[in-house]
């Protein structure tokens, strides 16, 4: 196969407002170093963490929401997922979905031809189980918002499915951040999970992955959305955020929240939780600064965990959910890439239930 040795790209220039996304179309092709495969895109999932690299929202310096514009003050020494600068220009995108055309040195050259979708953690291949050692693939290599991208090939899984590619991007980043989630505060088949902002990517994954584990599971939405949120199979469906919460669950007993929207809700979210519950987060959309009644939390026996860098048998796991169709993709709608600063804007509007993703 010619591989041409320019390509189609989406270039984030720099941290700001949508305008520091670029489009280029003849930006360089990648070629696969050692041990690393290229993967021709067919799609890329759009992602909470591609618009908080881009503002600069993850530094100490920002205390608003997520808001997907410019911040007025960003630390130059935190603004990335992983609390250290990002290099720039940087091809963001997670969530990529395609073939390999091309493989590296000590690579299998079997491998090209096949359909995979991407372990976004990229860890040290000689300390693998080593959280501190980490990267993330969209952040600190270029990503997927490009026709071409390379990772190494430990991180590209073959998949065997009839979903489409637009389909089985909605998964990486989504579905691992949720299956991360659940893993680390060992939800089973015996819990009662609350998930607030259920029509959002993770949120939805949530609900399915929760429900795949036999949990009983409340979701929380806009009731605009309800009709689609209903169809990933929660037991309940709650208003986005009830003015009483407890009198809206009535005599559910929750012992685990699943929650990445924060907030001035949040210790509403926390006073539900029964003696013993856990409370699990990997997001702040509503934003990351919020008030906790100490006396709730060791009064009442509970565990509280974050979630960012997943087990090692996450990604695995879900390829086999994927292709025994145990679990969904969630997709709301698709754009074209050239039209990223569009797709970007409606993934911010929180207008859709599921995913977005852009076609290279």
């Amino acid at each position: 196969m010619t591989l041409p040795d320019t390509m189609r790209a989406m270039v984030t220039m720099g941290h700001g407002d949508l305008d520091q996304l670029v489009l280029h179309e003849a930006w360089p092709r990648p070629d696969p170093g050692p041990g690393e495969v290229l993967i021709r895109v067919g799609a890329c999932g759009l992602n909470n963490t591609d618009v908080n690299t881009r503002t600069g929202w993850y530094s100490k310096a920002v205390t608003q929401a997520t808001t997907g514009g410019a911040y007025a003050t960003v630390n130059d020494d935190d603004p990335s997922w992983g609390g250290e600068p990002i290099t720039f220009p940087r091809i963001q995108g997670a969530d990529a979905c395609g073939r390999i055309v091309a493989v590296g040195a000590g690579v299998d050259a079997g491998r090209i031809g096949e359909r995979v979708i991407t372990d976004n953690w990229l860890r040290d291949p000689d300390d693998l189980t080593n959280k501190a050692k980490t990267g993330y693939f969209g952040s600190e290599r270029d990503g997927g918002f490009a026709q071409f991208c390379t990772i190494p090939a430990r991180n590209a899984l073959a998949v065997q499915s009839d979903l489409t590619d637009a389909e089985l991007a909605t998964f990486s980043c989504s579905y691992s951040t949720a299956e991360g989630m659940l893993t680390r505060a060992q939800v089973t088949d015996a819990d009662s999970v609350l998930v607030p902002g259920a029509s959002g990517g993770v949120g939805g994954a949530l609900v399915q992955l929760a429900k795949r584990r036999g949990a009983r599971v409340i979701a929380m939405a806009s009731e605009a959305k309800h009709a689609e949120v209903a169809k990933l199979g929660p037991d309940r469906i709650l208003p986005r955020a009830p003015e009483n919460l407890r009198a809206a669950l009535g005599d559910e007993t929750i012992t685990v929240v699943a929650d990445i929207v924060g907030g001035p809700y949040w210790p509403t979210l926390i006073d539900v939780l029964d003696r013993g519950g856990r409370y699990t987060c990997s997001g702040a959309i509503a934003g990351p600064m919020v008030e906790l009644d100490l006396r709730t939390l060791y009064l009442r026996d509970l565990t509280f965990t974050g979630s960012t860098v997943i087990d090692l048998d996450v990604m695995p796991n879900l390829i086999g959910y994927i292709e025994a169709g145990e679990i969904k993709p969630a997709l709301a709608a698709t754009y074209p890439l050239a039209q990223l600063r569009e797709a970007q804007t409606a993934f911010i509007e929180k207008r859709h239930t599921g995913n977005i993703v852009v076609i290279p």
